[in-house]
Protein backbone atom coordinates (compact mmCIF):
# COMPACT_ATOMS: atom_id res chain seq x y z
CA UNK A 1 0.00 0.00 0.00
CA UNK A 2 2.83 2.39 0.86
CA UNK A 3 4.39 1.92 -2.60
CA UNK A 4 1.06 2.77 -4.31
CA UNK A 5 0.62 6.05 -2.39
CA UNK A 6 4.14 7.40 -2.79
CA UNK A 7 3.88 8.40 -6.49
CA UNK A 8 0.57 10.20 -5.85
CA UNK A 9 2.12 12.17 -2.99
CA UNK A 10 5.04 13.12 -5.18
CA UNK A 11 2.70 14.26 -7.97
CA UNK A 12 0.66 16.37 -5.53
CA UNK A 13 3.85 17.88 -4.10
CA UNK A 14 5.24 18.71 -7.54
CA UNK A 15 1.92 20.31 -8.57
CA UNK A 16 1.95 22.43 -5.43
CA UNK A 17 5.48 23.61 -6.09
CA UNK A 18 4.65 24.48 -9.69
CA UNK A 19 1.57 26.43 -8.59
CA UNK A 20 3.61 28.41 -6.08
CA UNK A 21 6.21 29.15 -8.75
CA UNK A 22 3.49 30.44 -11.10
CA UNK A 23 2.10 32.78 -8.44
CA UNK A 24 5.60 33.91 -7.52
CA UNK A 25 6.29 34.67 -11.17
CA UNK A 26 3.09 36.71 -11.48
CA UNK A 27 3.92 38.60 -8.29
CA UNK A 28 7.43 39.50 -9.41
CA UNK A 29 6.18 40.47 -12.86
CA UNK A 30 3.80 42.91 -11.22
CA UNK A 31 6.49 44.30 -8.92
CA UNK A 32 8.99 44.57 -11.80
CA UNK A 33 6.37 46.33 -13.88
CA UNK A 34 5.74 48.81 -11.08
CA UNK A 35 9.46 49.55 -10.72
CA UNK A 36 10.14 49.57 -14.46
CA UNK A 37 7.02 51.04 -16.12
CA UNK A 38 8.72 51.15 -19.53
CA UNK A 39 8.89 47.35 -19.58
CA UNK A 40 5.69 46.70 -17.84
CA UNK A 41 2.48 44.89 -17.88
CA UNK A 42 -0.63 45.85 -19.85
CA UNK A 43 -2.63 48.92 -18.84
CA UNK A 44 -4.94 48.26 -15.93
CA UNK A 45 -3.01 45.26 -14.60
CA UNK A 46 -0.42 47.08 -12.50
CA UNK A 47 -1.68 47.32 -8.89
CA UNK A 48 1.04 49.85 -8.06
CA UNK A 49 0.04 52.29 -10.80
CA UNK A 50 -2.40 55.14 -10.05
CA UNK A 51 -6.00 54.40 -10.98
CA UNK A 52 -7.19 55.97 -14.22
CA UNK A 53 -10.91 55.95 -14.90
CA UNK A 54 -10.31 55.35 -18.61
CA UNK A 55 -8.23 52.19 -18.03
CA UNK A 56 -9.85 48.94 -19.21
CA UNK A 57 -11.47 46.84 -16.52
CA UNK A 58 -9.33 43.94 -15.28
CA UNK A 59 -9.63 41.51 -12.36
CA UNK A 60 -7.65 43.92 -10.15
CA UNK A 61 -9.60 47.09 -11.03
CA UNK A 62 -11.90 46.80 -8.03
CA UNK A 63 -8.94 46.46 -5.66
CA UNK A 64 -7.28 49.54 -7.18
CA UNK A 65 -10.57 51.45 -7.06
CA UNK A 66 -11.25 50.65 -3.38
CA UNK A 67 -7.68 51.57 -2.47
CA UNK A 68 -8.06 54.88 -4.30
CA UNK A 69 -11.36 56.06 -2.82
CA UNK A 70 -10.08 55.23 0.68
CA UNK A 71 -7.21 57.73 0.30
CA UNK A 72 -8.22 61.39 -0.23
CA UNK A 73 -5.03 62.29 -2.10
CA UNK A 74 -5.24 59.30 -4.44
CA UNK A 75 -8.94 59.97 -4.97
CA UNK A 76 -8.45 63.60 -5.97
CA UNK A 77 -5.57 62.65 -8.27
CA UNK A 78 -7.68 60.02 -10.05
CA UNK A 79 -10.61 62.41 -10.31
CA UNK A 80 -8.46 65.09 -11.95
CA UNK A 81 -8.38 63.19 -15.26
CA UNK A 82 -11.98 62.04 -15.18
CA UNK A 83 -14.21 64.88 -14.04
CA UNK A 84 -14.78 68.62 -13.90
CA UNK A 85 -14.77 69.75 -10.30
CA UNK A 86 -13.52 72.31 -7.85
CA UNK A 87 -11.83 71.39 -4.60
CA UNK A 88 -13.56 73.21 -1.74
CA UNK A 89 -12.58 73.61 1.92
CA UNK A 90 -13.95 70.79 4.05
CA UNK A 91 -17.44 71.45 5.38
CA UNK A 92 -17.64 70.96 9.16
CA UNK A 93 -21.18 71.66 10.34
CA UNK A 94 -21.10 69.28 13.32
CA UNK A 95 -19.66 65.96 14.44
CA UNK A 96 -22.42 64.26 12.46
CA UNK A 97 -22.67 66.54 9.44
CA UNK A 98 -19.62 67.27 7.28
CA UNK A 99 -18.04 66.78 3.85
CA UNK A 100 -14.37 65.75 3.64
CA UNK A 101 -12.72 65.91 1.21
CA UNK A 102 -15.25 68.23 -0.41
CA UNK A 103 -15.61 68.84 -4.14
CA UNK A 104 -18.08 70.72 -6.31
CA UNK A 105 -18.71 68.25 -9.13
CA UNK A 106 -20.01 69.40 -12.54
CA UNK A 107 -19.15 66.43 -14.79
CA UNK A 108 -18.13 62.80 -14.32
CA UNK A 109 -16.62 60.66 -17.05
CA UNK A 110 -17.22 63.53 -19.52
CA UNK A 111 -20.96 63.50 -18.69
CA UNK A 112 -22.56 66.66 -17.33
CA UNK A 113 -23.83 66.76 -13.77
CA UNK A 114 -25.69 69.73 -12.32
CA UNK A 115 -23.11 71.14 -9.87
CA UNK A 116 -23.28 69.22 -6.63
CA UNK A 117 -21.17 69.38 -3.49
CA UNK A 118 -20.11 65.91 -2.45
CA UNK A 119 -17.20 63.78 -1.29
CA UNK A 120 -14.42 62.73 -3.62
CA UNK A 121 -15.35 59.06 -3.15
CA UNK A 122 -18.84 59.68 -4.54
CA UNK A 123 -17.48 61.80 -7.39
CA UNK A 124 -14.96 59.13 -8.43
CA UNK A 125 -17.59 56.39 -8.16
CA UNK A 126 -19.81 58.49 -10.43
CA UNK A 127 -16.98 58.80 -12.96
CA UNK A 128 -16.34 55.04 -13.00
CA UNK A 129 -20.07 54.34 -13.32
CA UNK A 130 -20.46 56.80 -16.19
CA UNK A 131 -17.37 55.58 -18.06
CA UNK A 132 -17.87 51.83 -17.74
CA UNK A 133 -21.63 51.41 -17.40
CA UNK A 134 -23.80 54.37 -18.39
CA UNK A 135 -22.00 55.52 -21.54
CA UNK A 136 -21.65 52.04 -23.11
CA UNK A 137 -25.33 51.32 -22.39
CA UNK A 138 -26.35 54.58 -24.09
CA UNK A 139 -24.31 53.69 -27.19
CA UNK A 140 -26.17 50.37 -27.33
CA UNK A 141 -29.38 52.42 -27.53
CA UNK A 142 -27.97 54.32 -30.50
CA UNK A 143 -27.23 57.59 -28.72
CA UNK A 144 -24.82 59.14 -26.22
CA UNK A 145 -25.33 60.06 -22.59
CA UNK A 146 -25.14 63.81 -22.04
CA UNK A 147 -26.26 64.41 -18.45
CA UNK A 148 -26.93 62.61 -15.18
CA UNK A 149 -29.85 64.06 -13.22
CA UNK A 150 -29.66 64.02 -9.43
CA UNK A 151 -31.58 65.32 -6.42
CA UNK A 152 -28.60 65.99 -4.19
CA UNK A 153 -25.83 64.47 -2.14
CA UNK A 154 -25.26 66.37 1.13
CA UNK A 155 -28.21 66.70 3.50
CA UNK A 156 -27.76 66.95 7.27
CA UNK A 157 -30.67 64.73 8.28
CA UNK A 158 -31.58 61.43 9.86
CA UNK A 159 -32.19 58.24 7.92
CA UNK A 160 -35.77 57.73 6.69
CA UNK A 161 -37.66 54.46 6.34
CA UNK A 162 -41.20 53.58 5.30
CA UNK A 163 -41.93 53.21 9.01
CA UNK A 164 -40.66 56.68 9.89
CA UNK A 165 -37.43 57.99 11.39
CA UNK A 166 -34.72 55.75 12.80
CA UNK A 167 -32.76 58.12 15.03
CA UNK A 168 -29.63 57.36 13.00
CA UNK A 169 -27.97 59.86 10.70
CA UNK A 170 -28.28 59.33 6.97
CA UNK A 171 -25.19 58.80 4.86
CA UNK A 172 -26.29 62.01 3.13
CA UNK A 173 -25.21 63.82 6.31
CA UNK A 174 -21.60 63.24 5.30
CA UNK A 175 -22.21 63.41 1.53
CA UNK A 176 -21.39 59.71 1.35
CA UNK A 177 -24.41 59.18 -0.90
CA UNK A 178 -26.05 60.71 -3.92
CA UNK A 179 -29.60 60.30 -5.27
CA UNK A 180 -29.92 59.89 -9.06
CA UNK A 181 -33.30 60.65 -10.65
CA UNK A 182 -32.64 60.09 -14.36
CA UNK A 183 -30.55 60.61 -17.48
CA UNK A 184 -30.48 62.84 -20.58
CA UNK A 185 -29.13 61.95 -24.02
CA UNK A 186 -27.70 63.69 -27.07
CA UNK A 187 -30.75 62.78 -29.17
CA UNK A 188 -32.94 64.84 -26.83
CA UNK A 189 -34.43 61.85 -25.04
CA UNK A 190 -34.80 61.82 -21.28
CA UNK A 191 -35.26 58.85 -18.96
CA UNK A 192 -36.68 59.30 -15.45
CA UNK A 193 -36.98 56.65 -12.79
CA UNK A 194 -40.40 57.86 -11.66
CA UNK A 195 -41.78 57.40 -15.19
CA UNK A 196 -39.72 54.66 -16.79
CA UNK A 197 -38.62 52.13 -14.16
CA UNK A 198 -41.56 49.79 -14.64
CA UNK A 199 -41.91 48.48 -18.15
CA UNK A 200 -40.27 46.41 -20.83
CA UNK A 201 -39.15 49.06 -23.30
CA UNK A 202 -35.66 50.45 -24.02
CA UNK A 203 -35.95 53.11 -21.32
CA UNK A 204 -36.72 50.57 -18.62
CA UNK A 205 -33.90 48.34 -19.87
CA UNK A 206 -31.46 51.25 -19.67
CA UNK A 207 -32.45 51.95 -16.07
CA UNK A 208 -32.07 48.28 -15.09
CA UNK A 209 -28.63 48.20 -16.68
CA UNK A 210 -27.75 51.46 -14.92
CA UNK A 211 -28.70 49.95 -11.58
CA UNK A 212 -26.62 46.83 -12.21
CA UNK A 213 -23.67 48.99 -13.23
CA UNK A 214 -23.99 51.15 -10.11
CA UNK A 215 -23.65 48.04 -7.98
CA UNK A 216 -20.10 47.65 -9.33
CA UNK A 217 -18.95 51.08 -8.12
CA UNK A 218 -21.00 51.87 -5.02
CA UNK A 219 -21.10 50.04 -1.72
CA UNK A 220 -24.90 50.28 -1.62
CA UNK A 221 -27.37 50.71 -4.46
CA UNK A 222 -31.08 51.09 -3.72
CA UNK A 223 -33.60 51.28 -6.57
CA UNK A 224 -37.39 51.65 -6.84
CA UNK A 225 -37.58 47.89 -6.22
CA UNK A 226 -36.32 48.49 -2.66
CA UNK A 227 -39.25 50.51 -1.27
CA UNK A 228 -41.63 53.36 -2.02
CA UNK A 229 -39.20 56.00 -0.73
CA UNK A 230 -36.96 55.22 -3.72
CA UNK A 231 -39.67 55.25 -6.38
CA UNK A 232 -38.10 58.25 -8.11
CA UNK A 233 -34.35 57.70 -7.62
CA UNK A 234 -31.36 55.47 -7.12
CA UNK A 235 -29.73 55.89 -3.71
CA UNK A 236 -26.01 55.31 -4.23
CA UNK A 237 -23.54 55.37 -1.35
CA UNK A 238 -19.83 54.80 -0.99
CA UNK A 239 -19.75 53.52 2.59
CA UNK A 240 -21.51 50.99 4.81
CA UNK A 241 -22.78 47.49 4.28
CA UNK A 242 -22.88 46.28 0.72
CA UNK A 243 -26.11 45.74 -1.15
CA UNK A 244 -27.71 45.90 -4.60
CA UNK A 245 -31.47 46.13 -4.40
Amino acid sequence: MADDKTPKKKRVSIAGVLLRLVFAGIFWAIVWGGINPDRAIPVGWNPLAPLRVSDPITPITQWRFRRTIADPELCLAALADAADFEILPDLEKSEQCYIRPRVDLSSAGSVRVRPVETRCAIALSMAMWAEHSLKPAAIEMGTRLSEIDHIGSYNCRQMRTTGGGTGRMSTHATASAIDISGFRFENGERIRLIDDWDGSDAKSTYLRNAKDGACDWFRLTLSPDYNALHADHFHLQSVGWGGCR
